[in-house]
């Protein structure tokens, strides 16, 4: 058996996972890791891919560059262009990163699941009655990012950014078995609400949600970090266009974005619960518009 396999047989004991990603320091760890992972020093950082190949899946070979500078470089490492493009349909909507699809279907009263039977409340999740109202009986996905996957994400249609709201919290691990025993994580994690509204006028809202080891969210319509050291007014009033598959910002390692749409949107044959996909992949049409 290999270590590779060694682990994997390990972290898949439900209890062992739980208490290794979890039952620890997570907010001291976190901060650790960020500082860690900007050293820019060749064996440090030759020596921190090495084992995060080790212990898991990681594909360089899309890679923009061959080369990084640091951990955190690799971590937030561009593709080459054209890897990614997003679905041309003008009533698609993409998805915006690469992914595991989670829990999805319908917002029912403004109530949304993160795993069958462990509902949460949209109005924890963005604390905003204005946003609540508009997703009320709308549509909802999940999508996790491991580790080792592209952690940019994208604009999954054409619109404008109205707003974006941070909301300070914990870093509870967002893998399945955290979800089944953490009752409303999404609501208790650190997390970013980017408010959109699309060029027919639909809003169309992503949640970026941080974890233990990746607290922070680069956002390029802010220009800045979100972190648990963001001060100051918390509501960022917006208004930038984007385009559909335009490059939005990233997590800091790998995280989570719950993408909620009005109630008339339809789920893609992409979707299904733990299916992977990649950004600019079909998620969902609107009907109401013509198909190119």
């Amino acid at each position: 058996m290999t270590v590779k396999s060694l682990i994997a047989n390990l972290t898949e004991q439900e209890d062992l996972n739980f208490l290794l990603t979890n039952r620890i320091p997570r907010a001291a760890l976190t901060r650790f890791l960020g500082w860690f992972s900007k050293i820019e020093n060749p064996f440090v950082r030759d020596l921190s891919i090495g084992c995060w190949r080790l212990f898991s899946d990681l594909d360089l070979s899309e890679a923009k560059n061959t080369s990084f500078k640091s951990l955190h470089d690799c971590f937030t490492r561009e593709l080459r262009p054209g890897l990614r493009p997003a679905d041309p349909d003008p009533a698609v909507v993409a998805s915006p990163s690469d992914g595991i699809v989670g829990a999805f279907g319908t917002i029912c009263d403004g109530e949304l699941y993160q795993i069958k039977g462990a509902p949460y409340s949209l109005a924890d999740l963005v604390g905003d009655p204005a946003l609540v109202e508009e997703h009320r009986n709308g549509r909802f996905v999940t999508l996790r990012l491991t580790s080792s996957m592209y952690h940019r994400f994208h604009a999954p249609q054409d619109g404008r950014i109205e707003r974006v709201t941070f909301i300070h919290g914990d870093v509870w691990n967002v893998n399945p078995i955290a979800l089944k025993r953490i009752e409303r994580l999404f609501c208790k994690n650190e997390r970013a609400v980017i408010r959109t509204r699309l060029d027919g006028g639909d809003a169309l809202t992503l949640v970026p949600v941080a974890a233990i080891l990746v607290a922070s969210v680069r956002l390029h319509v802010l220009d800045r970090t979100l972190n648990a050291q963001t001060t100051g007014p918390l509501v960022f009033p917006c208004d930038v266009a984007v385009r559909k598959g335009e490059e939005l910002g990233w997590f800091e390692h790998g995280s989570t974005i719950i993408l909620l749409t009005p109630a008339h949107y339809e789920f893609c044959d992409t979707v299904a619960e733990g299916a992977r996909i990649r950004a600019g992949q079909r998620l969902l049409r609107n009907p109401k518009l013509r198909a190119v």
